[in-house]
């Protein structure tokens, strides 16, 4: 093997940047020092494009941004992708896989593993995209019952670059299953333990194939790719996607591990020092895909074509801003996702409608204006139609709390859906009970033993309880089945109803603490000033309230915010607009007080969430001439609650 060193590898192009739970940057001096007659070998990773697909600039960017490092230096290098590539994006409902393959042919990798979301067209298409690939997709732990692998896919292939034989492994961990639409089981395919296999292999490759350099291309996540490096010790380098962190090239028991978050926005670049009995990491970092990379003008115009064919034009215009954020739509409602159960019961006539908010995509906030087919299926990217199932209204708020994630989790409290007639709150504390409460469907209580009609999406018409609540979407009734794909449900209401202006309409409302009853009477008519106080005593745990999300509900007809909020000698005292609050009390005997709270007990453990929230029930007083319980002085005041 030639020697060659690593020096230029980190000398030219972009330097990484802060993003996502690890700042992108050069490997500290834990890296190993080349030894003599070593060579160097560089390898550049990507993972996860997906709605990224479908941007020419990024797209560009991205092949640009490779082929910068790979003319940088004279090391031996080699491209690896680490799956997750040619779905979700806005072509997937008009093309499918063929962009993205296209785009990954002037790229240029030497391998790729098929991921969870490559699977979205089933198993069928991998041997079609594989066909139309100029490189091998790989993935050699799921197996069929007659021992053969998916069709179109390779165990593992051998590339050598200038005398260094590099072997490149493909595995998947078995959450694969649970995250795309195809039914592993029915169609006679199961996922083998990745750690087993991925040693087998990469000692056959080294043992009998006479590699120098074992690369797992793992659609495992980090923590599963330590894992899988404490258990194999002839992996040297693990290329990992699917939970979509910014991780710079770092060792762990001896293997290094890599991911470049997703969707384009990093290079990783891996540069191994090579000899006869030993590979380490001598450097490393995520290089930026940046508005100063170069431009792959192939690339570039491969997607802006097919963009313009395919997804130029305006379905409709919308009067307010659509959040298809990961965050927005994970920790809470938000109004496009308002919109988009909106979209599906009024397809479907149903009472209910759910989405998981892991089927909104696109990371982007859509502007006020037109909309484009572009803007909903890079949103609604997914091939999926809606199936509406005849649920008992138990079976439905089980639904609706199976998804509620703990302030304690890696992500923080999510109510994790989007919901359109149906209201509730949720309780993210650890062993709460329970954790959905106060749901009402149209307006009216929900009565556990009725029966609803409820519209999911055709991946979660998979989902199964049978471990937590001992049933499974599957084995419900389907009382229909609208084969539209769920982006075109979406753009056809768009386009029927534009200009759409949906609103956040507090269908999704999350409780930390309850502080029980308060009584304030329905301001009288003659009343002389224009506001009504709430006031209520809260414990040291509240030390100051967001004033802006406090707002008054009832189950009816909407929402009420407040004119201000404080909290004053450990008290909570609040006004509304008097007669917006009488409009509000006399449509519903029932109202909450919801007040997003900053908590010394919190602090930034809330990850995503910046307050907590808190709910206080006010019903409205009966006798106007009391307004506060006893006597009045007849003077007009506003009603005061007591405490």
């Amino acid at each position: 093997m030639a020697t060659t060193s690593p020096a230029a590898a980190l000398t030219a192009g972009p330097a990484g940047t802060n993003a996502g739970p690890t700042a992108p940057a050069d490997v500290d001096s834990n890296a190993t020092t080349n030894a003599t007659n070593a060579t160097t070998l560089t390898v550049l990773t990507y993972n996860d494009v997906q709605t990224a697909a479908s941007n020419p600039t990024r797209m560009g960017r991205l092949v640009g941004v490779v082929n910068d490092r790979r003319q940088a230096h004279d090391n031996p290098t080699v491209v690896v992708g680490g799956g997750d590539q040619v779905s979700p994006s806005s072509f997937s409902p008009t093309s499918q896989w063929r962009v993205p393959v296209d785009v990954l042919n002037t790229l240029g990798p030497d391998a790729e593993v098929v991921g969870n979301h490559d699977l979205d067209y089933g198993f069928g298409a991998v041997e079609n995209y594989s066909a139309a690939s100029e490189f091998p997709w790989l993935v050699a732990n799921v197996v069929h019952e007659d021992g053969s692998g998916i069709p179109g896919t390779k165990n593992y292939t051998i590339v050598e670059r200038d005398g260094v034989r590099v072997g490149i492994v493909g595995l998947v961990d078995d959450a694969i299953k649970s995250k795309t639409a195809v039914d592993f089981d029915e169609q006679g395919y199961r996922v083998a333990d990745f750690s087993r296999v991925g040693s087998r292999v990469a000692t056959k490759l080294k043992d009998e194939k006479n590699v120098d350099v074992v690369v797992a291309a793992a659609h495992i996540g980090v923590p599963e790719s330590k894992e899988l490096a404490r258990n194999t010790d002839n992996i040297d380098l693990i290329v990992t996607g699917d939970d979509e962190v910014a991780y710079a090239p770092k060792t762990v028991d001896g293997t290094t591990i890599v991911e470049a978050e997703a969707r384009g926005a990093y290079v990783g670049e891996v540069n191994l020092s090579v000899t006869d009995d030993d590979v380490s990491l001598a450097s490393g970092r995520l290089v930026t895909v940046g508005e100063n990379s170069s431009v792959n003008q192939t690339a570039e115009t491969i997607v802006s074509d097919a963009r313009s064919a395919q997804l130029g034009e305006v379905v409709g215009r919308t009067n307010t801003t659509l959040d298809s954020r990961f965050t927005s739509n994970y920790k809470d409602e938000t109004a496009w996702g308002n919109l988009i159960t909106d979209a599906f019961r009024n397809q479907t006539g149903s009472d209910v409608a759910v989405t998981n908010a892991g089927g909104i995509r696109g990371d982007f906030v859509i502007d006020r204006g037109n909309v484009t087919y572009d803007d909903v299926y890079t949103s609604l990217p997914f091939g999926n139609y809606l199936v509406t199932k005849r649920m008992t209204g138990e079976q439905l708020r089980e639904l609706l709390a199976s998804q509620v994630s703990t302030t304690d989790d890696n992500y923080g409290a999510q109510a994790q859906l989007q919901v359109s007639g149906v209201s509730y709150e949720y309780v993210p504390s650890e062993n709460a009970s329970p954790v959905v409460r106060d749901v009402y469907v149209n307006g009216e209580q929900l009565d556990e033993d009725a029966h609803y009609n409820v519209t999911v999406n055709s991946y979660m018409a998979g989902w199964a309880f049978e471990d937590r609540y001992g049933w499974s979407m599957a084995e419900l009734p389907t009382t229909s089945e609208d084969y539209t794909l769920y982006g075109t449900v979406v753009a056809q209401y768009i386009d029927a109803n534009s200009p759409v202006a949906p609103e956040d309409t507090n269908r999704i409302r999350r409780v930390d603490s309850h502080l029980g009853n308060v009584t304030v009477a329905n301001p009288p008519a003659h009343a002389a000033k224009e506001t009504v106080t709430v006031r209520k005593a809260v414990s040291s745990d509240i030390d100051g309230v967001n004033a802006s999300s406090v707002v008054l509900q009832n189950a009816t007809t909407g929402a009420l915010d407040a004119e201000s909020a404080t909290v004053e000698d450990g008290e909570l005292v609040v006004t509304f607009d008097q007669d917006e609050f009488r409009r509000l009390s006399d449509d519903s005997q029932e109202l909450e007080l919801y007040a997003g709270y900053d908590s010394p007990v919190y602090g930034d453990g809330y990850f995503q969430h910046a307050v907590a929230n808190v709910d206080v029930n006010v019903p409205p007083g009966q006798d106007d001439s009391h307004p506060d319980g006893q006597p009045g002085s007849g003077n007009g005041d506003p009603p005061i609650c007591t405490v």
